[in-house]
């Protein structure tokens, strides 16, 4: 099999199905099995919250496109989360990054911290702020990057380097990147996880998640958990996001160039006062980025002089972008992360600037992402 991700998107764990010779994947809408006797069950097949062929197919194609050995594929991102740190002890103490998807924060600090997980926030850019969090030991070091939604490029290799040192497994939440901007287990990390709601199904119609690794004993305990807990996606899910990691590569590259055009219109703007963006030579990230990334990506987030008031009044009229939730569709979004994904940071002293605002860059012709975007600052300026 090729190496290449454009092939590998559409062939991997998807060999033409043997009775008809179907290219696609069947959707193999069953609970259950008919077993050849007592115990005789066909290739493993007992139960369907246990295994399903259409599952098996996207958890195999997602393995290849990581570089990695196991995929295990949950029903949503934060469900792949949970099941990643169920995989965990109790007490167990875990070093994230501090600009993390509010619902990563949500589950961390409301469901696993009372329940006797330890969670410490750092900037996981700043080597030296690694360096010292980690003599205190932790057992993951969780690596968001780019962040969501200040767009923080995270040293992968640099980080696996000194969390190896103590012991610590790396996870890498990828979302932000997708598989074809970024290898995190290429880096060293030990587990990358995404949101396949987000880039990878790519179309805006269906939840779901993952977690890839090629470490044995830890994938043999993820697939335990997501039978035992039961929070698996449906068939249909599986094949949606399989068909959407088909087209992964192409649309991946008319995100990255919408956003580079969107980028160079924000930064010559009067209205804006900071453009966050890796692409970007003077982003803090930038060299990192360009050493570990194949491209930017689609997400940009900016600042507009004026406050609240000026980023609720650019989210009055957006033209072709949609206001709302998620990411990664072929549709532009765009939305105000401190009132919408990150509101659950309230009070936790990582809240997101209330002058910013998060855009998810689609794949519209360009010309009417612009068009948008300068409805948006026009309506800011009247506002400021």
């Amino acid at each position: 099999m090729s190496n290449h991700i454009e092939t590998l998107a559409i062939h991997a764990g998807q060999e033409p199905e043997p009775i008809t010779g179907s290219v696609n994947v069947p959707i193999f809408q069953t609970s259950t099995y008919v077993q050849d006797g007592v115990g005789g069950m066909r290739n493993g097949h007992d139960y369907s919250r246990t295994i399903n062929p259409t599952r098996t197919a996207l958890q195999q194609c997602l393995a290849a496109l990581e570089g990695g050995r196991h995929g295990v594929a949950f029903s949503s991102g934060m469900a792949a989360i949970s099941g990643l740190m169920g995989a965990f002890g109790p007490m167990t103490r875990v070093l994230a990054m501090n600009d993390v998807y509010g619902g990563t924060y949500r589950l961390f600090s409301k469901v696993l911290e009372p329940q006797g997980h330890a969670f410490e926030y750092a900037d996981l850019t700043d080597l030296e702020a690694v360096e010292q969090a980690i003599t205190r030991r932790p057992a993951i070091v969780w690596v968001e990057t780019p962040t969501n939604p200040l767009l923080k490029v995270v040293d992968i290799a640099a980080v696996v380097e000194r969390a190896h040192a103590v012991g610590a497994k790396v996870v890498v939440d990828s979302t932000f990147a997708s598989p074809y901007l970024q290898s995190p287990l290429a880096l060293g990390a030990d587990v990358v996880v995404h949101s396949t709601t987000k880039y990878i199904g790519g179309h805006s119609d269906v939840v779901g998640g993952i977690a890839v690794t090629s470490d044995d004993a830890l994938a043999e305990r993820l697939v335990f958990l997501q039978n035992a807990i039961g929070s698996v996606p449906a068939p249909f899910d599986c094949f949606l996001t399989l068909r959407g990691a088909k087209t992964l590569a192409i649309r991946m590259r008319e995100h990255c160039a919408n956003a580079a055009r969107i980028v160079e219109h924000l930064v010559a703007s009067p209205v804006v006062s900071h453009v966050l963006y890796p692409g970007l030579e003077s982003d803090p990230g930038h060299a990192v980025a360009a050493r570990q990334m194949r491209g930017f990506g689609g997400m940009i987030s900016f600042r507009v002089h004026g406050g609240r008031a000026a980023a609720d009044r650019a989210l009055l009229d957006t033209g072709v972008w949609s206001l709302g939730e998620s990411l990664g569709g072929v549709e532009s979004l765009v939305e105000h992360p401190g009132a919408m994904t990150h509101a659950s940071l309230d009070g936790s002293g990582f809240e997101v600037p209330d002058d910013l605002i998060r855009l998810s860059a689609g794949i519209e012709h360009v010309d009417d992402l612009l068009e948008g975007v300068e409805r948006m600052l026009a309506g800011a300026a009247r506002a400021s």
